[in-house]
């Protein structure tokens, strides 16, 4: 608290007059993150004048700077001392891997950049199992990638196999540029 105060320039007698202690400032933190997360995406998502790849890419763009934020040592210190905080991590990946991803390819099969014969929930609830298991401190730890290099990696695998030859050719061309 003494450093964030200082890097604030409040005393810390300020923070604690806002936040009853260190917990109540990381439940605040942790839940504002996890709505910009989602108006994020839900801008994204209802942005009519972007293609599925520039959804799909923006989207990822702005999960990578999050995510950046986050080191394996947070994600651990969350675990073992306040698992409550980490709990609310979890609920907010259950909530929001389903329902963006959940949107965002159900719009690539309506455009033709998904396969078709893919269940939208059952892809977004897989992506949400394999990201619970990568994003664990041990698993961090095991593949020595931080939370960032683990997500981008999994969307590379992930729409690698969901993307048609026309999906996959139109997402592979943001990323060349």
């Amino acid at each position: 608290m003494d450093e964030l105060a200082a890097e604030l320039g409040v005393s810390k007698k300020t923070l604690y007059r806002h936040f009853s202690s260190k917990e109540d400032l990381a439940r605040q933190v942790i839940t504002d993150l996890g709505k910009e997360v989602r108006s994020h995406a839900d801008g994204i998502l209802d942005n009519t004048g972007l293609s599925f790849a520039q959804k799909l890419q923006d989207f990822i763009t702005g999960m990578v700077q999050r995510l950046t934020q986050i080191s394996p040592r947070l994600l651990q210190d969350l675990q073992r001392f306040a698992p409550d905080l980490h709990e609310l991590i979890l609920s907010m990946r259950r909530r929001n891997i389903p329902a963006i991803f959940g949107r965002l390819l159900a719009e690539g099969q309506r455009r033709g950049m998904v396969r078709r014969d893919l269940d939208p929930g059952f892809a977004a609830e897989f992506l949400l199992h394999a990201m619970h298991g990568l994003m664990q401190p041990v698993a961090l730890d095991h593949l020595r990638l931080g939370p960032r290099e683990v997500f981008e990696k999994a969307m590379n695998i992930f729409f690698g196999g969901l993307l048609t030859s026309a999906g996959r050719k139109d997402y592979e061309s943001f990323l060349s540029r």
